[in-house]
């Protein structure tokens, strides 16, 4: 395990550099928790199909002045696989970005990601994700890119379902209770600014960027779904976290 970490997954209902590019709180956030002053960091940019964009913006906002960054494409050769879980299981945290879940699942299961990103999780390598980044992590859940939403099945690393975006668009909560009513275990909801943190199989807290954001546990109880609001704390009210010397 690195460094003595428990298995940790920190998982963005939405946020982060993507999506607002002004406010780092939730990117703060999981570099803090690498506890080192120039964390190794690895974007993964698969569910956009390694869009140049979305690389770029990375590195900006990821820039070498605070870490050291690096990306694996798997639709370039220029970053292909090469030795992936090598290089995974040398990082302090693998960040996932947002785009089509099943095209995400669909790449890495195809290159054996799947089982080189459990390994480095595992080995106490932090994994992040933002919107499809943060899917991928749970048993299950729903995708609604460019479609309405339906189900998926998840890597499993977290036994929970999980729904993103959850109060933005308007078709994920009568679709997520849906899939629960048949079925699909309980879980997580997280609006946009909120980030749910696991660690092992267990959620350890919210954490929020922005101060109106929400994060629910989801069940059905009997014949309803119940919504259980969690308590979070909004990042821009705390003090910033001490890193360790490398």
């Amino acid at each position: 395990m690195r460094r003595g970490r428990p298995p940790q997954i920190v998982a963005y209902g939405g946020g982060g550099f993507s999506m607002e590019p002004n406010n780092p709180l939730l990117d703060e956030y999981v570099l803090g928790l690498c506890r080192r002053k120039k964390p190794k960091v690895c974007f993964f940019p698969s569910a956009s199909g390694d869009a140049d964009h979305y690389v770029v913006r990375f590195y900006r906002h990821f820039s070498s002045e605070i870490c050291d960054p690096s990306h694996i494409s798997l639709f370039r050769r220029d970053c292909g696989p090469g030795a992936v879980r090598e290089h995974l299981l040398k990082q302090d945290l693998i960040y996932v970005g947002g785009g089509s879940i099943l095209s995400l699942l669909g790449v890495w299961r195809a290159h054996g990601i799947d089982e080189d990103l459990r390994a480095a999780w595992q080995a106490g390598v932090i994994l992040v994700g933002v919107s499809a980044g943060s899917l991928c992590w749970f048993d299950s859940g729903l995708t609604a890119y460019h479609h309405d939403a339906k189900p998926y099945q998840g890597l499993g690393f977290l036994s929970h379902s999980n729904a993103v975006h959850y109060e933005e668009e308007s078709d994920r909560r009568p679709a997520y209770h849906q899939a629960l009513r048949e079925g699909m275990p309980g879980g997580y909801a997280a609006s946009d600014g909120a980030a749910l943190h696991f660690i092992g199989d267990d959620l350890h807290r919210v954490v929020l960027s922005r101060p109106n954001a929400r994060a629910y546990r989801v069940e059905v109880a009997g014949e309803d779904v119940v919504e259980h609001p969690l308590e979070a704390t909004y990042l821009g009210e705390r003090p910033k976290l001490e890193l360790a010397a490398a």
